[in-house]
C-alpha cells in the first residue's frame, strides 16, 4: 500500500509531462498549420483600391454604341442600384446567414464534411457568401482542403474588414453569371435586355439562382432548367416571407427568356478592328480590356450605313453584269473609306462585302495597284516644280531602254490612240498614259516616291517609271488620304479613328493630336484641286458632273481589268472606293473605275450630303490666272475666267466631325 502511495505521484507528474508534450504538439501543429496557410494569404487591405474589371465601350460619333471590349463582361454598380429582391433572393437561396456569421457558417460546414465523408469525396461545399467572393477575388477554383481553409480564413478577415453591404455588393458585382456575364448588372443586360435596377421580381429570382451552374441554369442555354431554378427559389422566398403567395403565383407564370439583350453592332466591324491595335498602343491592352474606358471615335454611324448600302447595291449590279457575260468564279469585293479632309478623321470604312464571312479588311490591309488614281499624285509634283496647267507633254509612242524586267518597255494608252502634244490639264483629265510616264522620267520616279509619301501614301514604292501608272501598290486608305491633302490645300492630316478616351470616372486618359504636314502650297493644291474638276466635268468621271455641289476626283483601272477605283473629294470630305476580286481575276471586260467603283462613290455621295452644311474648293486669286482652256490649250479670256470661278459655285454639302 505504501508502495503504491509511493508511485502514485510520479504517475501524476508523467501524466502531465505526456500532456504537456501533447498539448505543445498540437499547439506548434496548429500555430505552423496556421502560419503555413496564412504566409501566402492575399492582402484584404488591397481590396481598398480594388477596380473590378469592367467593360470598355466604343462609340460612334453621333453617339451610337459600337462595340463592347472586355475579358470578363462586367458592368460595376453600386447598391443602390441593385434591387431589393434581387438581394432577398440572393441570400435565402446561397447564405441565409449572411448577415449573423463571422464569414463561415459552422453549422453548414459540420453538416458539408459529413455529407462528403459519407460520398468519399467533395459533394457539398457549404460555402458563404464571404467565403464565395473570398474564392473569386484571391484563390483558384481547384477542390483542395488547403484552398477551403484559406477561403475560410480570407472569409473571416473580409468579415472583419468590411460592412455586410460592402461584401454583398462586391459578390454582385464579380461574380460568375453565365452566358459570359460577370456581375448582375451584365446579366440583366444579357438575358432580359435592361439594367439590374429595373429587374421584377421572377428576374431576380433567376439571376439570384444562377451563381450554383451558371452554364446550366442560364436561359440562353437551357431555358427549361433556368425556369425551374428560378421557381425553387420563388418558393424558398415564400417559405421565408420575403414575397406573397400573389406575387409568388405572378412571378412563375412569367416566360424565362421574354426579351432579348442588344444584340451586337456589325456595321461598325471593320472599323473597330482597324482601331483596336492604336488603342492597345496608347493605353495598353489590360486597361483597354479590363479598365471600363469609354472610347469616342471620329466615326459616323449614319455615314456608315449609306456606305454599306451603296458598296452593297454597287456590287450586286457588278455581279449581275458578270453574270450577263457568263463569268464563273467568287463573288467580287468592294472597299470603302471616308476621311474628314480637314482633321483626317475617319468617318466610313466598308472593308468588304460581309465582315461575317471575311474579316480581311480590303480597305487598309489589301496593297492593290491604284492605277490610273495615282496619276494625280505625278501631276502634284509637276505643279509643285513649276510646271502649269498649260505646260505641254507629248502623248505620242515611246519605247524606253531596260525596262523594271530588264528589257525594253512601251507603253501604251488605254485607248492605243495618240494625240500629240497636250497640256498637264487634259493629259489629267483623259487619263492619258503616256504623258503621265514622260512626267515621272522629268521628274525623277525617286522624287515621285519622296513626293508620295509626303502625301500620306506609305506603302514601299519602287522608284521606277511604270510608277505613273499605277503599277506600285497601295492601299485605299492611303490613297484616300492623299487625295485629302489635296481638299485640305496641301496639308497632310495623317487619317485616324480615335478622338479621346475616358476611364470609368469620366476623366480623360487620351487624346488624339492633331498633326498636320505640309506637302505643297495653297496655290498648288488648289491647281491640282482644279485640274481634279476636270476630270468629273469633261473626263473619264463625267458620269458625276451632275452631282450638284462641288468635287474632284480621278478614276483608276488596272491590266485586265482586275482593279477598279475612284477616289475623289468635296470640301470636306474624301472618299476612295475600290471594287476587286480577292484572287486577282478580271471583274469583266470594260469593268473600269468609271463603270465599277464612280457609281458606289456617287451613290454615297448623293445620298450622304448634309443638306444645312455648305462649302465650296478655295480658289486663290493668283489661280484663275494659270487656267487654261483644257481643249486649245490658250490662256483663258476674261470671259473663260469669270466662268471658272462661277463653276466655284457654294453646294450643299456632308461634313466630318
Amino acid at each position: 500500500m505504501n508502495e503504491t502511495m509511493q508511485r502514485k505521484p510520479f504517475f501524476i507528474f508523467r501524466t502531465l509531462l505526456w500532456l504537456t508534450v501533447l498539448v505543445g504538439l498540437l499547439s506548434g501543429i496548429t500555430i505552423g498549420a496556421f502560419f503555413a496557410f496564412t504566409r501566402d494569404l492575399p492582402q484584404i487591405r488591397n481590396l481598398e483600391n480594388f477596380e473590378p474589371s469592367a467593360v470598355t465601350r466604343i462609340y460612334s460619333s453621333d453617339q451610337v454604341l459600337l462595340a463592347e471590349l472586355f475579358l470578363e463582361k462586367r458592368v460595376p454598380i453600386p447598391i443602390v442600384q441593385i434591387p431589393e429582391n434581387l438581394k432577398d433572393a440572393l441570400i435565402s437561396v446561397e447564405d441565409r446567414q449572411f448577415y449573423t456569421h463571422i464569414g463561415i457558417d459552422l453549422k453548414g460546414i459540420l453538416r458539408a464534411i459529413v455529407k462528403d465523408i459519407m460520398a468519399g469525396g467533395f459533394v457539398e461545399g457549404a460555402s458563404t457568401i464571404t467565403q464565395q467572393l473570398a474564392k473569386t477575388l484571391f484563390l483558384s477554383p481547384q477542390k483542395r482542403l488547403s484552398r477551403k481553409i484559406k477561403e475560410a480564413l480570407l472569409a473571416v478577415q473580409l468579415e472583419r474588414r468590411y460592412t455586410k453591404e460592402e461584401i454583398l455588393v462586391l459578390y454582385l458585382n464579380q461574380i460568375y453569371l453565365g452566358s459570359g456575364t460577370y456581375g448582375v448588372e451584365s446579366a440583366a443586360q444579357r438575358y432580359f435586355g435592361v439594367s439590374a435596377s429595373q429587374l421584377n421580381l421572377s428576374q431576380c429570382a433567376l439571376i439570384a439562382g444562377l451563381p450554383k451552374a451558371p452554364s446550366r441554369y442560364s436561359p440562353l442555354v437551357n431555358p427549361k432548367q433556368a425556369e425551374k431554378r428560378r421557381n425553387l427559389v420563388l418558393r424558398i422566398m415564400l417559405d421565408q416571407g420575403l414575397i406573397t403567395s400573389v406575387e409568388y403565383e405572378k412571378a412563375i407564370k412569367e416566360p424565362v427568356n421574354n426579351k432579348k439583350g442588344p444584340s451586337p453592332l456589325g456595321s461598325a466591324s471593320y472599323f473597330v478592328q482597324y482601331i483596336k491595335p492604336h488603342l492597345e498602343a496608347s493605353i495598353g491592352p489590360s486597361l483597354l480590356y479590363k479598365g471600363g474606358l469609354t472610347i469616342h471615335t471620329t466615326f459616323s454611324y449614319r455615314l456608315q450605313q449609306i456606305a454599306e448600302q451603296a458598296v452593297k447595291k454597287g456590287l450586286a449590279q457588278l455581279q449581275q453584269r458578270r453574270s450577263t457575260q457568263k463569268i464563273k468564279g467568287s463573288f467580287p469585293q468592294g472597299a470603302m473609306v471616308t476621311i474628314d479632309v480637314r482633321s483626317g478623321g475617319i468617318l466610313t470604312m466598308v472593308g468588304g462585302k460581309d465582315y461575317s464571312q471575311s474579316a480581311f479588311n480590303r480597305a487598309v490591309d489589301a496593297r492593290r495597284q491604284p492605277g490610273s488614281a495615282f496619276k494625280p499624285v505625278v501631276y502634284a509634283l509637276a505643279i509643285t516644280r513649276g510646271f502649269s496647267q498649260a505646260s505641254l507633254v507629248l502623248d505620242a509612242p515611246v519605247v524606253f531602254k531596260s525596262g523594271r524586267d530588264g528589257h525594253n518597255w512601251q507603253p501604251e494608252n488605254y485607248s492605243g490612240k495618240y494625240k500629240g502634244e497636250m497640256t498637264l490639264r487634259r493629259a489629267l483629265t483623259h487619263s492619258k498614259n503616256i504623258p503621265a510616264v514622260r512626267m515621272v522620267e522629268r521628274l525623277g520616279p525617286s522624287a515621285v516616291v519622296e513626293f508620295a509619301h509626303k502625301l500620306g501614301i506609305d506603302s514601299p514604292l519602287d522608284p521606277n517609271l511604270s510608277i505613273a501608272l499605277g503599277a506600285e501598290s497601295t492601299t485605299l486608305l492611303e490613297m484616300t488620304s492623299a487625295y485629302a491633302t489635296f481638299a485640305n490645300g496641301g496639308n497632310h492630316t495623317p487619317p485616324f479613328g480615335i478622338k479621346k478616351i475616358l476611364d470609368r470616372k469620366g476623366t480623360v486618359i487620351w487624346q488624339h493630336r492633331k498633326i498636320v504636314r505640309p506637302a505643297m502650297s495653297r496655290d498648288q493644291a488648289a491647281i491640282i484641286v482644279d485640274m481634279l474638276q476636270g476630270v468629273i466635268r469633261e473626263g473619264t468621271a463625267k458620269a458625276a458632273a451632275d452631282m450638284g455641289f462641288p468635287i474632284a476626283g480621278k478614276t483608276g483601272t488596272t491590266n485586265d481589268y482586275k482593279d477598279a477605283l475612284f477616289v475623289g473629294f468635296s470640301p470636306n470630305t474624301a472618299t476612295g472606293v475600290w471594287v476587286g476580286m480577292d484572287d486577282f481575276t478580271s471583274l469583266g471586260k470594260m469593268e473600269t473605275g468609271a463603270g465599277a467603283a464612280l457609281p458606289i462613290w456617287t451613290d454615297f455621295m448623293s445620298s450622304a450630303r448634309r443638306e444645312a452644311a455648305v462649302e465650296s474648293f478655295m480658289i486663290p486669286n493668283n489661280m484663275v490666272y494659270r487656267w487654261m482652256d483644257p481643249v486649245s490649250g490658250q490662256v483663258a479670256s476674261r470671259e473663260q475666267k469669270n466662268a471658272v470661278k462661277a463653276l466655284f459655285i457654294k453646294g450643299k454639302e456632308f461634313g466630318g466631325n
